[in-house]
Order: structure tokens, then C-alpha cells, then sequence
């Protein structure tokens, strides 16, 4: 055999192309009628025919050979393969590399940034600078200060990031180049690590003065006020905290943990009042570190000498203030006096705390927000009637208004499309009247006052329920005794149901996860406290009907008209049964509370 050539058969449908460097070629034998296929000759270089390593096994009436390359082939067919790319056989390719030395380099920034290798990303910066023949454009850039802020984590590297980061923003707003959010964000990281908080804060304010559609983001702004927290720059930290809140950008944890920090380390007891809430109304469950943040205050000596200026004596302000804002606060500041008592336990799954028995409340959406919501709805229903056509019976979404305003004492609003379809996914399945009414059974047995609760469904299923025979008395008498609502064509039903529970402030039994785009439009956060409070889910388990009722008590931070506070705490274990909740009261008011060793409760759970 001539060394210099492989001599293989192959079936036409077969290809040579091994992508592993011990890769095996099966090669089956070829069918009858195909032997005349044309051979296939495998040119082999000098070196390859030293580097190659194979050997042919062949197997019974020949339907298998195998070949074994060894990984020096593969790398001798790489090096062979770019030769010819770049031969003048093959000039095009050679051309478009030399064509686009700026994708060339961002490909390589790129490559740089994935394995967070400084040094190698600088060696390419500088090396495209010196030779000027790359035109450095705002991609670069961003990818070189993204890596330098990534950097700064490691002391090894820290100063060298900033002090090339710098020198890099430098050059980009000499060139001319506009900044992206990207960038003013890691120029605010680099300032930061410098311990520059005004300069992080300064760049943030002049790219937002600008404006265009890169808009300053939460990252953006968070390293000039965590810096200026950390520096105990009180002041200058609520200023950025200002700037964010015109720009419509919401705190998170760690910003609201590192403002109470920085309020309680310079005893501004009023700022530490206003961030409890902060993390109250944004966060709900504190992490450990927060946590510990707020035990700090407490135990500390500046928040024993707070008083409450004689606000806890008017009680009945306080319970008026908590029953406007839904429950669980008040707001009008601290109660009481002397030293605070903090204490680590559990609640009760119906909401007692087992530290010194106080019922937590289920916390609702305020009157002002809630008023909101329900014009909110209002206006979209009459948007819709605005668009509709000529050809559509215009209805008015106020005759459903001044309907519920007379008959609107319900405990519970029901989706009846959403209950009459659960399940019914299958070859005979439909509209299931006995589930909807097995939900109305129960509903009006589990009321105090055995009140049946309103089902809103739409005009069209109303009307084939009653040319039902088996359906048409059930739904009359609904429908006569004011527990059924037809909703009219041309209008979302869920807008009915919707308005309903929020107006009259009762329960919507649905399994609708309620994420239509509409509904976004009324505000996620709001939205989803007020389906924790009011959406009752349920199931269907061969035929038996379970009610999921909202919890008894909320898992977010509250004050009570006494004063105290209950802080849950995040831990990776979800069990409410389990959760680590903060107790912590006044000393004055818990010795006030003894009666026999034992805490006094009132009938609504508020200690009195």
C-alpha cells in the first residue's frame, strides 16, 4: 500500500470527520448493487504518516473496520486546516480577519472577561492602542470596565483595576463615546472601591441629567450609597436615597439595611423609625445580616432613651391608624419608654407570638391604595367600553356599580368560569355546574352569618345554563336571590370580579393566577399583598372540594399599638411553624401587661 494514501470504501451516505482526538470511524460494509461506489483517497502528509497510529481490525466477511486516530492527527489536521485558510489559495478569509480587528478584539475582551483574566484583557487594550490600527468603540470599553469592576474583589488585583479602570473611562469620554448604564455603573463600582463615594454619585447624576434611553438602574446608583453608608456619611447617603426615589427607583434589602445601619450608628432615631418601615413595606422576611442590624438598635443604649412623647396614651388614635393602613402599623412613631427587650422565638400557626402572646395581624392593602386599585379597574372597563364598535351593545360598567352598591353585602366573590372549567380538560368534559355549586355550598356554610357569596359569570354561559334543563332551576334561583351576576358581552369578566372583592374588601375565591398584563399595569407589589390577603384557592380531589383560605397572619414585619415589633427572619427552612421571628418590646410595657404572671390579651389580639 502506498504510505502516503489511506484507501477506504465508503457508502455515499457517509462521512470522515472525526471531531475528538481518539475518535472512532465505523464503517459498515457496503450494500448489494453499491460496490461500484468510487473509493475515497485520504492524502496523508509526512508528518502525518509519522504521526499516525492506526491499525485495521477486520472483522468476519469484512462488515467492520475500525480506525484508531490518535490525538497528534487531529492536531496536525487543525494546524494544516489554518494553513490553507490563509494560503493565497484562500484569500478572502485571510482578508476578512484583517478586515475587522474590532471584532477581533472584542472577541478576545470578551474570552478575557468570561475567565475574568485582567492582565490578559489589558495586554490586548494596550497592545490595540500602540498599534492604532483599531478603532476602539464603545463595546470595548464597556467589556474592559465591566472587567475591571468585576476585579476589585480581589486584593490582588484592586489596585491595578482601579487604577487602569480609571484610565480607561479616561480615554472613552476623551474619544468622545457616549456611556451606557454598563458603564456609569462600573466607573461607580471602581469610585466605590476607591472609597470616592462622590465621585461614584457625582458620574450617576450627570449621566442621569443626559437622559436618552439609558436610564440609571438600582446597580447604578447602589455603590455611591452603600459607599457613603459604610464612611458613616449619613447625610450624603440619604441625598442618593432622594435622587433614586425622583428617579422612581425602589430600594432593596441591602440599601434599606446599610441606611438603618448608618441611622442607628449616628443615633438619628427617627431615620431608624422611618427604614424599620422601609423594610416593612419592601421586604417582608430580613436576612440574618439585617437582622442583626435591627437587634443592634435595640439592645443599643441611644434607642432605650427614645420616648414616645406621649403618643402610646391615645390608643385609640393608634388602633384608628392601624385599621386605615390595613393592619399590623401605624406609623406615628415610637411608643413608650425605657429599655427594649429583644427577644428570638416562634409564632403559632394562628399568629400568637409564643414570646409574649400578641396576636400578629393579617395585613391588608391601606384605604388609599385600595381606592386606587378599584379606579384603576373602573377606568379600564370604561376604556374598553370607549372601543368598542358600533355593531357591540354598549353596556355600561356602572350599571354593575350601582347594582353591587345595592346588593353588595358578600363575604366572598367567586370566579364561576374558573371553578365551572377546573379540570375539565378531557374528551367529555365541559362546564361542571356541581363544582361551582359545591363552592357556593361551602362558601355559605363557612359564613358567620350564612351569607351566600356573589358568582360573576359571563352572560353567555348564563344563557346556555338555563336551556339546560337539568341546570335552569339551580340558576334561577341564584339568579333570583342575587348570588349570580351575568357579566355582559364585549367586557373581561375577570374586571368584574376583580372590582367586586377589592371594593367591598371580601374574599375572591379563583385559582387565576391574575398575571394578564392588565393587571401588571395596577402595580405588582400592591397586587400581590392584596391577592395574600384576599384570594382563596381550591381543589378538587375525586370529586372533594378543599379550600385554601389566605393565612391567619402576614410574614412580614409589624408594630403594634403598644409599641412592639415582630421581625420574621429568612432561614432555609420555609416551615412558618419553625420561622425565627424577633419579639421585641419595652421593659415598662411588658411589666405594666403582668396580671398574675401572664400577658392580657384583647379580643382582637392587641395586648391591652
Amino acid at each position: 500500500m502506498d504510505p502516503s494514501h489511506v484507501l477506504v470504501r465508503l457508502p455515499r451516505v457517509a462521512t470522515v470527520g472525526p471531531s475528538a482526538p481518539h475518535a472512532r470511524i465505523l464503517i459498515p460494509q457496503p450494500r448489494p448493487g453499491r460496490l461500484d461506489d468510487p473509493p475515497v483517497r485520504c492524502p496523508l502528509s509526512n508528518a502525518g504518516q509519522e504521526s499516525l497510529g492506526f491499525h485495521l481490525s477486520t472483522f468476519a466477511n469484512a462488515k467492520l473496520v475500525t480506525l484508531h486516530l490518535y490525538s497528534s492527527m487531529a492536531a496536525n489536521g487543525q494546524r494544516r486546516s489554518r494553513q490553507d485558510d490563509e494560503s493565497p489559495s484562500n484569500p478572502n478569509k485571510r482578508r476578512k480577519a484583517i478586515k475587522n480587528p474590532e471584532k477581533n478584539l472584542l472577541f478576545n475582551l470578551n474570552s478575557c472577561s468570561k475567565s475574568k483574566d485582567l492582565s490578559a484583557a489589558l495586554a490586548l487594550y494596550d497592545a490595540a492602542v500602540t498599534s492604532n490600527e483599531v478603532r476602539l468603540n464603545q463595546q470595548h470599553f464597556q467589556t474592559l470596565l465591566y472587567l475591571c469592576s468585576a476585579s476589585i474583589t480581589d486584593p490582588s488585583l484592586q489596585t491595578l483595576a482601579i487604577e487602569r479602570g480609571y484610565q480607561i473611562f479616561d480615554r472613552m469620554v476623551t474619544s468622545g463615546l457616549s456611556l451606557n448604564e454598563a458603564t456609569v455603573t462600573s466607573v461607580a463600582r471602581l469610585a466605590s472601591a476607591k472609597c470616592d463615594g462622590d465621585y461614584a454619585f457625582k458620574i450617576v447624576k450627570d449621566f442621569a441629567s443626559v437622559g436618552g434611553t439609558s436610564i440609571p438602574r438600582l446597580r447604578t446608583y447602589a455603590p455611591a450609597l452603600l459607599c457613603f453608608c459604610e464612611r458613616l456619611e449619613a447625610e450624603k447617603g440619604y441625598e442618593v436615597e432622594e435622587h433614586m426615589d425622583a428617579a422612581g427607583i425602589a430600594l432593596e434589602e441591602a440599601e434599606i439595611s446599610a441606611l438603618l445601619k448608618v441611622s442607628a450608628a449616628t443615633s438619628r432615631e427617627n431615620k431608624v423609625y422611618r427604614y424599620l418601615h422601609k423594610l416593612r413595606e419592601y421586604v417582608g422576611c430580613v436576612c440574618e445580616e439585617t437582622s442583626k442590624v435591627i437587634e443592634e438598635w435595640f439592645c443599643g443604649e441611644k434607642a432605650g432613651e427614645v420616648s414616645g412623647n406621649r403618643i402610646g396614651s391615645d390608643v385609640r388614635m393608634l388602633r384608628e391608624a392601624v385599621l386605615r393602613n390595613g393592619g399590623g402599623w401605624h406609623g406615628h412613631g415610637w411608643v413608650g419608654e425605657g429599655k427594649w427587650i429583644v427577644k428570638k422565638g416562634n409564632v403559632s400557626s394562628t399568629g400568637r407570638c409564643l414570646s409574649c402572646n400578641e396576636l400578629l395581624a393579617c395585613v391588608d392593602t391601606n384605604e388609599v391604595e385600595t381606592q386606587k386599585f378599584v379606579d384603576s379597574l373602573v377606568a379600564l372597563a370604561m376604556e374598553r367600553k370607549a372601543k368598542m364598535n358600533s355593531s357591540e351593545t354598549k353596556v355600561d360598567f356602572s350599571d354593575f356599580q350601582d347594582w353591587l352598591e345595592k346588593h353588595g353585602d358578600y363575604e366572598a366573590i367567586v370566579d364561576g368560569a374558573n371553578i365551572g372549567l377546573y379540570q375539565q380538560n378531557f374528551a367529555d368534559g365541559g362546564f361542571s355546574l356541581s363544582q361551582l355549586e359545591a363552592v357556593v355550598n361551602e362558601l355559605y356554610h363557612k359564613s358567620g352569618d350564612n351569607k351566600w357569596p356573589l358568582i360573576l359569570l359571563h352572560k353567555k354561559r348564563v344563557r346556555t345554563l338555563l336551556e339546560n334543563p337539568t341546570h335552569r332551576n339551580l340558576v334561577d334561583e341564584w339568579i333570583n336571590n342575587g348570588v349570580l351576576y351575568a357579566t355582559p358581552p364585549g367586557f373581561n369578566d375577570d374586571w368584574y370580579w376583580l372590582y367586586a372583592a377589592a371594593k367591598i374588601k371580601c374574599l375572591l375565591v379563583t385559582n387565576d393566577e391574575m398575571r394578564d398584563h392588565i393587571f401588571e399595569l395596577l402595580g405588582n407589589s400592591f397586587f400581590q399583598k392584596w391577592k395574600e390577603r384576599h384570594q382563596v384557592r381550591y381543589t378538587f380531589t375525586k370529586g372533594n372540594l378543599k379550600l385554601e383560605m389566605p393565612p391567619p397572619f402576614s410574614v412580614v414585619i409589624q408594630e403594634s399599638v403598644k409599641g412592639s415589633w415582630h421581625v420574621p427572619v429568612a432561614s432555609q427552612n420555609n416551615e412558618e411553624s419553625s420561622k425565627t421571628w424577633m419579639c421585641i418590646s419595652r421593659r415598662s410595657v411588658l411589666d405594666s401587661l403582668k396580671i398574675n404572671g401572664k400577658l392580657e390579651t384583647s379580643e382582637n389580639g392587641d395586648i391591652s
